[in-house]
């Protein structure tokens, strides 16, 4: 016999085992059970995305989650704090700060100065929610639909640990995100596009942009097919949708068969089950090539739409056409779709930035809420806002009445969600006078995944994925708890 004859020979001792581990228990179920009962056990060992479902029925069925690249300042936004006013240029109480850890940009500064808000905020809604209304008009009109948190915080004070905690739940990159997770239970309702979207908006002002790493949408551990897909805001929607010229579809058939039965050689020769996620990914890149187009042809869009949404819709790359196309997607059977808007890292300059970032995604964050209503999507599709960490109330650099800076702020920030099962109308969390510590229920962000998770019909606890001998999950080792004031 040859060495090719048999593939199991070029097994790892890890493949070996992890193929084998149920053989002799399921053999033993089809004796006690029957073959009915052993196939049914067999697949529920294998997870929810094996087609089961989640848990238990979920509020959700899809996510369009709005990253703020940089953090936001939650107290020129949704964390109101008028007694501020009287503390201008006075310096922050140690007894607040309380020895906490500041970034380098701040931490050697002779004086903390507070810097109130330049901004007007208002009462909104029913619920009463004190917004800066100012500047974001248009979200203050659907203040009873939308579920704000003030007491989120984390442990993570620079960008990079901190986005990646806010994605994958660790601050230490080759971890899961979110959208994989998603994926990776609930599965695709379109055969036809991925399960999971990823889109990056370009803001007016680009005066302070950090880096946004594919690391943020990878899977993992996960299968690759869970990885978020990228669209692009210029050109092909996704390099290389299109087929070069003179090659027509049917070539490329011919091509991704061939290229299919080499892959499944191999398969049976190693048993590499990554080269089935290679497979279904040539099958996804060829049918995308005639669903994508349809997809991104927006111009069909009726006028009603585009005075909904804004002007800034028909642009592409915008974050107003972004969110337009997150609505098509969600509409097309798109499980996740997460969009990143960048340049909320207000060391300086507050006032000349704020506005422009503001006006980005105003009038379309609203305009997607009353859009999904108005398709009767609302109710089963969760809208997350929010950044990675929050700011300080003292200034950082020079500080006026009319302009400031902020640092870095880890202990506490907003965010906000809709749809979905959130619970429209609900405020959750306080904060000290100056926004600095919390005082009324804190909420990790552990606590937030969890949250979400069980929106999505999961039970963080017993949602993992078996990696390097351990039952992963999103939410990690410590402990983390569903927030039920945030479910409708």
């Amino acid at each position: 016999m040859s060495l090719l004859a048999d593939h199991n020979l070029f097994e790892t001792r890890r493949q070996f085992f992890a193929r084998g581990k149920n053989a002799l228990g399921y053999a033993a179920l089809t004796s006690l059970l029957g073959e009915g009962l052993a196939r049914q056990a067999a697949a529920s060992s294998s997870g929810a995305a094996s087609g089961l479902g989640p848990h238990f029925a979920p509020k959700a069925k899809r996510v369009i989650y709005l990253h703020m690249v940089g953090g936001p300042s939650q107290m020129d936004l949704f964390d109101y704090k008028p007694g501020m006013k009287e503390w201008y240029d006075k310096d922050l109480p140690a007894s607040i700060r309380n020895g906490q850890r500041l970034t380098t940009m701040t931490s050697g500064q002779a004086r903390f100065p507070i810097a109130p808000s330049k901004y007007e905020f208002s009462q909104v809604g029913q619920c009463g929610m004190w917004l800066n209304t100012e500047l974001l008009p248009h979200l203050g009109t659907c203040a009873d639909d939308i579920c704000w948190m003030r007491s989120l915080h984390t442990e993570a004070i620079n960008h990079e640990p901190a986005i990646t905690a806010m994605q994958t739940g660790n601050q230490i990159t080759g971890r899961p995100c979110l959208g994989s997770w998603a994926s990776y239970g609930l599965g695709s309702m379109n055969q036809n596009l991925p399960s999971f979207v990823v889109m990056v908006a370009t803001p007016t002002n680009r005066e302070q942009e950090q880096a946004i790493s594919s690391r943020l949408w990878s899977s993992g551990f996960l299968p690759g097919e869970h990885a978020g897909v990228s669209f692009r805001s210029k050109g092909d929607p996704i390099l290389f949708i299109n087929n070069p010229p003179g090659v027509p579809s049917s070539v490329r058939r011919r091509t991704l068969d061939g290229l299919n039965a080499l892959n499944e050689l191999n398969y049976n020769l190693v048993g590499d089950p990554e080269t089935h996620t290679r497979i279904k990914q040539y099958e996804m890149a060829f049918r995308m090539q005639a669903s994508v187009p349809e997809l991104t042809d927006i111009s069909k869009e009726p006028e009603h739409i585009y005075k909904l949404y804004g002007e800034e819709a028909r642009k592409p790359g915008t974050f107003a056409n972004s969110v337009l196309m997150a609505r098509r997607l969600a509409e097309r059977g798109v499980r996740f779709v997460q969009i990143y808007h960048n340049n909320w890292d207000h060391h300086s300059n507050v006032n000349g930035r704020m506005p422009a970032q503001c006006k980005d995604v105003d009038q379309p964050c609203a305009a997607l809420i009353r859009d999904l209503k108005q398709r009767g999507m609302f109710d089963d599709t969760l809208i997350i806002w929010g950044g990675e960490f929050g700011r300080t109330i003292y200034s950082q650099g020079g500080l006026t009445k009319t302009n400031y800076g902020r640092d870095h702020h880890p202990r506490c920030f907003s965010m906000w969600m809709a749809g979905g099962g959130a619970a429209g109308g609900h405020i959750h969390g306080e904060t000290d006078e100056f926004s600095y510590n919390i005082v009324k229920d804190p909420l990790h962000i552990r606590d937030f995944h969890a949250t979400i998770l069980n929106l999505l019909g999961y039970n963080h606890d017993r949602f993992t994925f078996k990696f390097q001998g351990l039952d992963s999950k999103l939410t990690g080792v410590e402990p983390a708890r569903v927030v039920k004031q945030l479910i409708a």
